[in-house]
């Protein structure tokens, strides 16, 4: 709960950075860039997070890496991270910027999960009907998961939106499991 805290108080001055210099969005994509390349790459997360690699060498390399990608402003965020040693929370301090842009934008992030790849229109369409369902502009990030067989699984927040083949399918098993049957049949 501690990093999670220390992780929301980063968010908030990044967003606040955000908002007095470049805007938000391009912090948004700036961090985000980050986030995921720290989740793909292991050696690179590795020479970030790792407490016995010397902070200058890793300033260095992020100043080499991000230093014509990044925001200025954002670039030195990043890098009063690994002074404070708060590195290893980036990913989590994405997710809170994530958190506050969206509320401060009226978005939501919607998980969708369904049983194959979805196309173009479909996903417009399943976009717009969350919009319209939760309220906000849905923002869809789409998990294929083919277990689910068919139909879809939406999550919102706390809020889960269960349309799987396999739920139904469990639904009527259980269903007609509990089912009595008639006296004509039990005798069968």
């Amino acid at each position: 709960m501690r990093d999670q805290t220390i992780a929301r108080n980063y968010a908030e001055a990044l967003f606040e950075l955000a908002q007095r210099h470049e805007g938000l969005e391009a912090y948004e994509e700036g961090i985000e860039m980050v986030a995921r390349l720290l989740e793909e790459n292991r050696d690179f997360r590795l020479f970030v997070e790792t407490p016995r690699i010397a902070a200058e060498a890793k300033k260095g390399v992020l100043r080499t890496a991000f230093s014509d990608v990044l925001p200025k402003h954002l670039l030195s965020f990043l890098l009063l991270t690994i002074d404070k040693r708060r590195q290893r929370l980036l990913r989590e301090i994405t997710r809170e910027y994530h958190a506050l842009l969206d509320l401060h934008t009226g978005r939501v992030r919607v998980e969708v999960t369904v049983a194959r790849p979805l196309d173009e229109q479909f996903l417009a369409r399943l976009q717009e009907a969350l919009s319209g369902l939760l309220g906000k502009t849905a923002v869809p990030h789409v998990r294929v998961r083919p277990e689910i067989l068919g139909g879809v699984v939406v999550r919102a927040g706390d809020i889960i939106y269960d349309g799987s083949l396999r739920r139904r399918l469990e639904r009527m098993r259980r269903q007609l499991l509990s089912a009595e049957l008639p006296a004509s049949l039990g005798s069968v």
